[in-house]
């Protein structure tokens, strides 16, 4: 047997591969080792010539979809190649059942010698009934190695998406990964001004595909094409032309990406399992969401409005750059359904007014009323100019509470009580904690230990919704209450408004409705909705009452009449 395998002349690929994936970064296991362990085996081998040496560096031991593989199997089915020799069973591959198919299969059948040096392992010399017990063992040893590591893997990509670490090959564009921790997003001040500029002409009318227009006028990079000149290696095989050209569906993508306003969602696509790498979508439960994972490019409040823009029914005529004001925010106040902007030509002149949509589209549903688009314009600017002089009374009023708060030593109280409350459950926690040592000394039963265990969880679990509630209540006091609310600061910024526009419209209005116009009624009635009507509301009957409670008499502040 051994005179036959001497004189026998063996043309041979050196299998070498490295993974990136299931931790084979050992310098043992580096490519150079195991090429310089292979020459070192063929040195007395002088019947074993080198066809090729192959090496998959970065591959998954798992799938046999290697480059450097394929290529030798197709020398292989060509009768180049007669032998194959590698390190060991683990750098061949690490899927116990396809390791098990080609040695036991594959290789015998195209008249293949597998050398495994390491694992003593030539399939030229082997022993039958040791080798089917021990080969196949150690390739089930390999497997799980690879197995508990992708679980590994795995469980570490978790906790990084839920401490707001971002995993992601590439950073958002707008963002770039951090030069100190690879895992931490900062601003890329160059992109991050495209994103503010998309989020502003969005809120001011302009549609995505007006965008996408004026930012290829001003021969902007793409989001792919601005990764490629700042040193990505990002590719993509739907990309053909030399350069890429913005369009609605990259503004849009911009503009419902949350990232964009600090918010992290990860972790929404995985694979059944380790040895699958076909990609799954998760439930959206299931995905990982942090805020404040990273400074926000965009005020929340305006994320917040560009997502409520995105789901209306808005459209603008070819003939218009934007869209119309109330666009989208006119409802019948009878039926519900949406007012439509309709022109009426008459004479020399042309009419605008808004209608009942579903008037239009069924006659038996709403009756026919409209409303003239300027007279509904003015009166919408006449009660966004009231709301606002009625919030900036209340900040400069809840600025004097504010002072008067500190003066009298609130901030001294709060503190107090929160240290109260933190030894209370220092407290209990301790006193739980001595439970088990009890019961084991047989100085309680087990029926006294469950019970005393659940009265002290429940007397911590209502400690700490208490601290809670006082922490929160410190940090309004520490802040400053015209700074807490963010809404009051949306109205106040604007001051008196001259016009209406497009971006203050869906800042401040949640609906407007406009009922049928009754006998007697000169104009039809309308009704506006403003957005953070409950907190104003709210506001206003603490500082009435100036004590908890529902008062006698709610007055309507959440929204505005006109007649």
């Amino acid at each position: 047997m051994e005179t036959n395998l001497n004189t026998k002349i063996y043309n041979a690929d050196l299998y070498m591969r490295l993974s990136k994936e299931d931790g084979d970064k050992e310098e043992s296991d580096s490519i150079t080792n195991q090429k310089e362990l292979i020459f070192d085996y063929l040195k007395s081998r002088m019947n074993i010539r080198i066809h090729k040496i192959r090496v998959d560096d970065g591959y998954s031991g798992i799938s046999f979809e290697r480059p450097a593989f394929q290529q030798m199997l197709e020398d292989i089915k060509a009768g180049k190649v007669d032998c194959v020799i590698t390190k060991d069973l683990s750098r061949f591959g690490r899927n116990h059942i396809e390791v098990g198919k080609y040695l036991e299969k594959i290789f015998p059948y195209l008249g293949v010698r597998f050398i495994a040096i390491n694992d003593n392992y030539d399939s030229a010399m082997s022993d039958m009934q040791t080798d089917n017990i021990i080969i196949p063992f150690k390739n089930l040893i390999n497997d799980a190695y690879c197995r508990d590591i992708s679980i590994k893997i795995r469980s570490n990509l978790e906790i990084k998406r839920k401490k707001g670490d971002f995993v992601g090959a590439f950073a958002p564009y707008g963002y770039r990964k951090s030069e100190t921790d690879k895992n931490r997003l900062e601003i890329d001040e160059e992109a991050a001004e495209t994103v503010r500029r998309i989020f502003k002409m969005y809120l001011q009318g302009s549609s995505a595909y007006r965008i996408a227009e004026a930012l290829n006028r001003e021969d902007a990079l793409t989001p792919m094409d601005y990764k490629k000149e700042q040193g990505s290696a990002f590719y993509t095989g739907f990309k053909k032309n030399l350069k890429g050209k913005w369009s609605h569906v990259h503004v849009l993508r911009i503009l419902g990406n949350p990232v964009y306003m600090g918010t992290l969602i990860q972790g929404k696509n995985t694979t059944p399992n380790y040895k699958v790498k076909k990609k799954v979508k998760k439930e959206e439960d299931k995905w990982c969401r942090v805020e404040n994972a990273h400074e926000a490019i965009i005020p929340a409040a305006d994320f917040k409005n560009v997502q409520k823009i995105l789901r209306m029914d808005i459209r603008t005529g070819t003939a218009q750059d934007k869209v119309y004001y109330l666009s989208g925010l006119v409802r019948c106040g009878n039926c519900g359904g949406n007012m439509v902007r309709k022109t009426v030509p008459s004479g020399h002149k042309q009419f605008i007014y808004y209608v009942c949509g579903n008037h239009k589209a069924n006659k038996e549903v709403c009756s026919l009323h409209s409303i003239n688009a300027k007279k509904l314009e003015e009166s919408v600017l006449l009660l966004l100019n009231k709301q606002i002089e009625s919030v900036v009374d209340m900040d400069h009023i809840l600025g004097q509470i504010e002072k008067i708060q500190c003066q009298s030593g609130e901030l001294e109280k709060k503190n107090r009580q929160i240290i109260k409350k933190k030894e209370k459950i220092q407290k209990y926690s301790n006193l739980r904690m001595d439970l088990y040592e009890d019961y084991i000394d047989g100085l309680i039963t087990r029926e006294e230990y469950r019970e005393l265990k659940e009265n002290y969880g429940k007397r911590i679990q209502n400690a700490e919704q208490g601290l809670e509630t006082l922490e929160e209540g410190l940090k309004l006091l520490a802040a400053g209450l015209g700074h807490t609310w963010g809404w009051l600061t949306e109205f106040k910024r604007l001051g008196y408004l001259e016009s209406l526009s497009r971006e203050v419209i869906v800042s401040l209005i949640d609906r407007i409705y406009v009922y049928e116009k009754k006998k007697r009624e000169r104009y039809p009635r309308i009704e506006v909705r403003f957005k953070y009507a409950e907190e104003f509301l709210s506001l206003t009957e603490d500082m009435l009452l100036g004590r908890e409670g529902e008062p006698e008499e709610k007055k309507e502040v959440g929204y505005g009449e006109n007649k």
